[in-house]
């Protein structure tokens, strides 16, 4: 076929999971070349469990040590042998089109995205609910907060179809346990690489209130870090955006007074903020999370619709 298709797979110790997701790679309706799962580490169990399956094109790869996810997805794209690589973690799900959807969107494209069912035990809704609009630079389509509400603009590695020759130039950071996908995605456009959205849902993103996911467990300051490091690819308002209200949550869900001060200044110092920003920001620190959850189901409506 023209366009091969490997998808890549990170696991540990989470066999009740990634089994599901292998079967909704094996099962597109593009039938792909290969699955390959990265096991980060010893886990006889989820080895185990992969064995069930009686389907060449899965292949099993088990690490001598766990060195986290990034670097199980460098591992795995390094072996794959095909034209395209799509990245899918242990705990989604792709729905039957995903495959055969994007590549319809990639004969001018080096990565294609897509929208996606972000399901909780809130209910579900469509993730991201506006797409960047032609022109506009990635970083200011994602940070730049226009909306009370998050899922305006979204991106996760579960989405991410890409061109293996690209990847093969600059692969996943190891360094950060969190951001990774958008740090990779917002260079790899700067450094040329051509980007498009497919419009539909095409994922099931299990993001389960009490799963502990390296995006809900992590220091405030590393975040602060990043967005500081990649401050030369955005606009103004999409740098304070970013720090008001994705820094700002991390940290005052922790209620870590000393931060309130650090961040506004360094906001309004090195960024734009907006009116939203701002409001948003004294928002966080003046409701604690729970009260924020609610209010956002009341206003919602969740659940709105089911991933199918």
């Amino acid at each position: 076929m023209k366009n091969d298709v490997t998808v890549v797979i990170p696991t540990r110790n989470r066999p009740q999971f990634v089994v599901r997701a292998v079967a909704s790679a094996l099962s597109q309706t593009y039938k792909v070349k290969e699955v390959i799962v990265v096991v980060d580490g010893q886990d006889e169990v989820t080895v185990s469990a992969l064995a069930a399956f009686d389907e060449p094109r899965l292949r099993t790869i088990v690490l001598p040590t766990s060195s986290g996810s990034n670097n199980a997805r460098n591992h795995g794209a390094a072996c794959a042998l095909s034209e395209w690589i799509a990245f899918l973690d242990d705990d989604d799900e792709w729905l039957p089109r995903k495959l055969e959807t994007q590549l319809a969107s990639a004969e001018s494209a080096d990565i294609v995205s897509c929208r996606f069912f972000s399901q909780s035990s809130g209910g579900v809704l469509i993730w991201p609910k506006h797409l960047p609009e032609v022109g506009e630079k990635f970083g200011d389509y994602l940070f730049n907060r226009r909306s009370v509400f998050n899922g305006e603009a979204a991106i996760i590695t579960s989405t991410l179809l890409v061109r293996k020759a690209v990847f093969d130039q600059m692969p996943f950071s190891t360094t950060l346990r969190r951001h990774q996908d958008t740090d990779w995605v917002i260079r790899s456009i700067e450094r040329g690489a051509r980007f498009a959205y497919a419009p539909e849902p095409l994922l099931q993103f299990n993001d389960d209130i009490g799963r502990v996911r390296i995006s809900t467990s992590y220091d405030w300051r590393q975040s602060l870090d990043w967005i500081r490091s990649v401050r030369g690819l955005l606009g103004p308002r999409a740098y304070a955006g970013f720090v008001l209200t994705s820094v700002g949550s991390a940290a005052s869900d922790k209620r870590d007074w000393i931060a309130f001060p650090l961040l506004l200044s360094d906001a309004i110092a090195k960024g734009q903020p907006t009116a939203l920003h701002l409001a948003l920001y004294l928002g966080m620190w003046l409701f604690p999370q729970r009260t924020r959850q609610q209010a956002r189901s009341l206003l919602t409506g969740r659940p709105r619709q089911k991933a199918r």
